[in-house]
């Protein structure tokens, strides 16, 4: 039983006004010659099909597309709604896709016996069982109670989760005892989810699921399953130095420091006997990105390693230290732009830094989508204020600065401060979630 694990595709995802259609569209079809070459069974994608609850046409079309395409390779899809999808969306074609071999699990809401989805192998029997868990919103599975305090509401959140992790592994049990006389082999149970656990490495493109409530989810949460395929960290990772659980991480860079990082999916085998064969395939990089740090000198120097515009040839590779992502190559200049996120570490901060960078760049085969101050401790003087722009500040660091500007001396007055981050928190998390709806 060969099973393909991967999440957080996130068609139709703007980066800095660029659309990523080009970079999906070389995805699916990287991950289609993937899938037929290695003979997979099953498909999992592991939540955050699309990157807003109202994608574009072309990136529900692009969605269709590619099951058009699988179900001519007789691989059973599996898609699980992530906190980013509509579930609405996501239903809306469902009983559609059913006729082309595909599940569709937007919520966890409906009933029980449809989360527990049996993955046919090649010879047509059944190979797996799978717990096929999406993106637990408190909602579907916890009564809000005045009263409660907010470490209450954690440990109930919390509690409630592994509840619903514990009743539908139970589910798949029952339905491997029913197999046990059909099938000579064992039967491997496989869980999903979209959630944030405990320990794990995130990126800037990450946004917090629940935030004011569950800071993450403890490993020891999960049921005994054979393999466990996670979504929502973009960053591919083991939990809790567990070989089977696992997040795929997504398919491409959706912020630049996640360039660090090599793309993955990951390939799970079972043979007969239960074996199981856990294999990272690395994802190319579609389109050219890289992160420049350092003074503006060596900003000039590392840019001089990019081909000028419409060169057929780069002089060499750039071997800078503080480059990560698509360094310059050869023949680059025909190819597309390199998109670049530049960290400038200055000593007083420049009011004409963006021209500064523009005339660095000018001729150049880049586009420079962000453009950043390194933060030391003399970047918290006026000086940053007054230079700094929104958009090099997240949401969150806005409000923290402008809560800066405020005295929150003494006990009653620090209580007060974390009921305003509390409240702040909460808003968001609404705000998004009615966003999704």
């Amino acid at each position: 039983m060969n099973i393909l694990h991967t999440s957080d595709w996130h068609l139709g995802q703007n980066f800095f006004t660029k659309s990523r259609k080009d970079e999906h569209q070389a995805f699916l079809d990287w991950l289609l010659n993937v899938i037929q070459a290695r003979e997979i069974d099953a498909v999992i994608v592991a939540g955050d099909i699309f990157d807003t609850g109202t994608p574009p046409s072309y990136a529900r079309q692009m969605y269709n597309q590619f099951v058009v395409e699988l179900s001519k390779l007789t691989c059973t899809l599996v898609v699980l709604g992530g906190n980013h999808d509509s579930v609405s969306t996501l239903n809306e074609s469902k009983q559609l896709l059913a006729c082309l071999n595909t599940h569709v699990i937007a919520n966890t809401s409906g009933d029980i016996d449809q989360q527990v989805i049996e993955l046919n192998d090649e010879a047509g029997q059944v190979g797996a069982i799978l717990c096929a868990i999406p993106f637990i919103r408190p909602r579907d599975v916890l009564q809000s109670r005045s009263g409660e305090s907010s470490e209450e509401k954690k440990h109930a959140l919390s509690d409630a989760i592994k509840a619903h992790y514990a009743t539908i592994y139970q589910h798949a049990l029952t339905r491997r005892e029913k197999h046990k006389n059909s099938v000579n082999k064992h039967i491997p149970i496989i869980a999903t989810g979209h959630l944030t656990a405990l320990g794990v490495s995130q990126s800037e493109s990450v946004r917090e699921i629940y935030i004011g409530t569950l800071d993450g989810f403890a490993a020891d949460g999960f049921p005994p399953a054979d393999y466990i395929a996670l979504g929502h960290i973009h960053r591919p990772q083991k939990v809790a130095k567990s070989e089977h659980i696992r997040y795929s991480g997504s398919p491409i860079p959706l912020s630049f420091d996640e360039l660090k990082s090599q793309k993955q999916v990951v390939l799970v085998e079972f043979d007969k006997q239960g074996q199981r064969s856990i294999t990272p395939l690395d994802i190319p990089l579609f389109q050219p990105m890289a992160m420049l740090k350092g003074d503006l000198d060596s900003i000039k120097a590392q840019l001089a390693h990019y081909p000028a515009a419409g060169d057929d040839t780069s002089d060499t590779a750039s071997t800078a230290d503080d480059v990560f992502g698509q360094a310059p190559s050869e023949s680059q200049g025909d190819e597309k732009p390199t998109w670049l996120c530049i960290h400038v570490d200055v000593q007083d901060y420049l009011s004409d830094l963006q021209q500064s960078i523009q005339t660095l760049t000018e001729g150049r085969n880049v586009e420079v989508l962000q453009l950043r101050r390194t933060r030391t401790r003399a970047s918290q003087g006026l000086n940053q204020i007054n230079n700094e722009t929104l958009a090099e500040l997240t949401p969150f660091e806005v409000f923290e600065k402008r809560l800066e500007l405020e005295n929150f001396e003494g006990q009653e007055a620090q209580q007060r401060l974390t009921h305003i981050r509390q409240t702040f928190s909460e808003i968001v998390e609404e705000v998004r979630h009615k966003e999704a709806k």
